[in-house]
């Protein structure tokens, strides 16, 4: 092995790649590495990252590239890196112990040191510099010291790392409290909470930096939705929800020529951002941009949609099928290089009319917004161009358009921000579930047929003898899967089987949620483990609660098992689904709003979900699927099966084609008479949907 390649050279990782030639003698997490430690009695450093991260650039930079910095660890520690997309359950294991130890959030890059022979964490720290500034150690001080009182200080280490396992302990949830049952307060709670956080100015809650939070838009849509549909209409949600949607969509955090969303905005008005796009990110807001324009009819939202899905498709979608998981923030060494322009290279690109509209669109005059460059956005509506030129609003349009393919063709020959093409079977699933909702909700056949392509791959290539293995590149698929991974995946299935039925999909996501059922549930206490029983044993085993970048494996869990239980008529998921509702029940008591996904499965316990089973050949499903599906509905889950589908499980074997089209209703355990007339359909689905001229008025 030569002085400059360490054993990252044989990862798949693109960011432990990225570390594969720094002098530091790195690890990959595994036995070689802590067998290593435990040997040599040495303590061990646990950096955890990601490629697109720009502050783990800057400390690779720094320290790890530095030849005398490196020699520091080597002495003393055994370097183990990290990918934290890879390895979420280190990264949560040890964000928490960050937490509990500094009483301060984490982020990435994280530095943790732990004990050799059982892997505690007993000090750590997210960037530290090179050279002591801002009231930070330098890093290599930091480093002797750490070691120092490690081999000088051990029983007061031990004492202490007894205290963080037994914190790690009281934080998993226990059993229901008695007496203590899931009810429409809570809802109502997490409205009033995020109605303080909200941002009335800007859009979005709380201050810069300003992250999306789509769990928490999703949860006001259905809030909102569930009152017009009792005839009690909560109008505040809505304008949350349609301000901070528009806020983002006309702001920097969108993409305004390509589609897509970066990470979050560093300041409150959404102008700048962190200019890396992550896939899980636009997975998420994809599809609520799809509902919220079935919602309100607001053209601009299904734009927004119909552009970041084709973003994906174009951008993000690998010849095999799956999804890959990062665009960089930085191209050339410079964050935002890629994005930015100054006003000569966009004048010099356009027409005379093309410019007059840009100008005005993205309101180019004055200082440029971005460290000498202007980052594009919305500054003024077509209509307000077109009355300021004295156009139609359709020539503005157009030149608009115009103008956008000449900008993007130019950024096409730039130099690209680096791609992490690892493809996550999570990240995977949530945008599967992304892409198969809007291309149904949009009537766009070409995503549903990307979302097909990704679900495939999937399958084909992560699946193994009833289990999922976490990710693959180049060829080589290897990790035990997550909870995550299960779930959001199942949620996929289900949401395509809504798009275009295939039997064998229900099949395979059955055997996805026996797998959850048999790895990942707590039988003692309800909920489920982030790992699985097969899984290493590592100093703490999380339970997913709250949301964080993603929404929590436990509240897709009980969300998707719900809906499997009820289509296919088995107690089995139903009783899993309120089981873990009630276990964390006091956890989302506490602080409703931090736990979008749970609230999503807690709304459809107290409302149940509506199923809709449709048989008949293929010209009558399509006008009776579209119809069940031309709403907004989100509790509404609808199948068309062509009398010939084969392989039908539980309750769906039970509902049989007939000479004519019919319709099974349900709603939760309860079920009308088979329905043979389109007019009944259109009688029965009425009083359980929000039609969008409603909501614009």
């Amino acid at each position: 092995m030569s002085r400059h390649t360490n054993r990252l050279i044989h990862e798949t990782s693109p960011y432990l790649l990225q570390h594969a030639h720094n002098p530091v003698d790195w690890y990959p997490w595994g036995e070689e590495a802590l067998a290593r430690a435990k040997q040599e009695d040495k303590p061990i450093l646990i950096s955890i990252g990601y490629s697109a991260c720009h502050w783990c650039h800057v400390m690779e930079q720094e320290s790890f590239e530095d030849k005398d910095v490196a020699a520091v660890m080597n002495d003393l520690f055994i370097n183990i890196k990290v990918d934290r997309e890879e390895r979420p359950d280190l990264d949560k294991i040890y964000q928490t112990a960050h937490q509990v130890l500094t009483q301060r959030a984490g982020g990435w890059p994280l530095n943790m040191f732990l004990t050799p022979h059982d892997q505690m964490p007993f000090f750590g720290g997210t960037y530290f510099p090179k050279a002591a500034r801002h009231g930070m150690p330098a890093f290599p001080d930091l480093l002797r010291h750490v070691a120092q009182a490690y081999h000088e200080k051990r029983e007061a280490i031990e004492e202490q790392n007894g205290s963080v396992r037994e914190i790690l302990n009281r934080l998993q949830a226990t059993s229901p409290s008695p007496g203590q049952h899931p009810r429409q307060e809570t809802l109502d709670k997490a409205h009033q909470e995020l109605a303080r956080q909200f941002d009335a100015q800007n859009g979005g809650f709380g201050r810069a930096p300003k992250f999306p939070h789509p769990t928490s838009l999703d949860f006001l849509l259905r809030y909102w939705a569930r009152g017009q549909v009792r005839g009690a209409p909560n109008s505040h949600a809505l304008t949350m929800l349609h301000t901070t949607l528009t806020a983002m969509a006309h702001g920097g955090l969108y993409d305004q020529l390509g589609g897509g969303f970066c990470r979050y905005a560093v300041d409150e008005r959404w102008e700048i951002p962190h200019f890396e796009k992550m896939l899980y990110d636009n997975a998420q807001l994809l599809p609520l941009y799809a509902d919220a324009y079935t919602a309100t009819g607001d053209p601009l939202f299904r734009r927004v949609a119909a552009e970041t899905a084709e973003w994906v498709m174009r951008e993000m979608q690998s010849p095999q099928g799956g999804y890959y998981s990062t665009l960089d923030a930085d191209s050339e060494g410079e964050e935002g290089k890629f994005y930015v322009w100054s006003a000569g290279e966009l004048r010099a690109q356009l027409s005379d009319e093309e410019w007059a509209c840009v100008e005005n669109r993205f309101g180019l005059t004055g200082q440029p917004n971005f460290e000498g460059h202007w980052h594009l956005n919305v500054r003024a509506s077509e209509d307000a161009i077109a009355q300021s030129l004295g156009l139609s609003a359709d020539v503005v349009a157009a030149r608009l358009v115009s103008a956008k393919d000449k900008l993007l063709a130019v950024r096409k020959r730039r130099i690209w921000p680096g791609r992490d093409e690892k493809i996550l079977t999570s990240w995977n699933g949530l945008m599967i579930t992304g892409m198969a909702r809007a291309g149904r909700l949009l009537r766009r056949a070409d995503f549903i047929g990307s979302a097909q392509r990704a679900f495939d791959f999937v399958r084909r290539a992560l699946a193994r003898d009833d289990k999922l293995l976490a990710t693959t590149k180049d060829g080589k698929t290897h990790l035990n899967a997550y909870l995550d991974d299960y779930v959001f995946l199942i949620e996929a299935g289900l949401e395509l089987l809504q798009a275009r039925w295939q039997s064998e999909d229900l099949a395979f996501i059955k055997v996805l949620a026996n797998t959850v059922l048999d790895e990942f549930e707590d039988e003692n206490h309800g909920a489920f483990f982030f790992t699985g029983e097969s899984h290493e044993h590592l100093v703490y085993r999380p339970k997913p609660i709250g949301d964080d970048a993603i929404p929590s494996g436990n509240g897709v869990a009980a969300y998707v098992l719900a809906r499997l239980g009820h289509v296919l008529g088995d107690l089995h998921y139903l009783k899993a689904a309120e089981r873990t509702v009630e276990a964390l029940y006091s956890n989302i008591e506490s602080y409703p709003s931090a736990h979008g996904a749970l609230l999503r499965a807690l709304d459809e316990l107290l409302s149940p979900t509506e199923t809709i089973v449709l048989r008949g050949d293929d010209s009558t499903l399509t006008s009776w699927r579209t119809r069940a599906q031309q709403h907004f509905s989100p509790w509404r889950l609808a199948l068309a099966i062509p009398n010939n589908g084969v392989g039908l499980q539980g309750l769906l074997a039970e509902r049989a084609a007939k000479d004519t089209a019919v319709a099974y209703l349900c709603s939760g355990r309860s079920c009308q008479a088979p329905i043979v007339r389109y007019e009944e359909l259109e009688d029965a689905l009425s009083g359980n949907e929000v039609k969008a001229a409603v909501a614009l008025h």
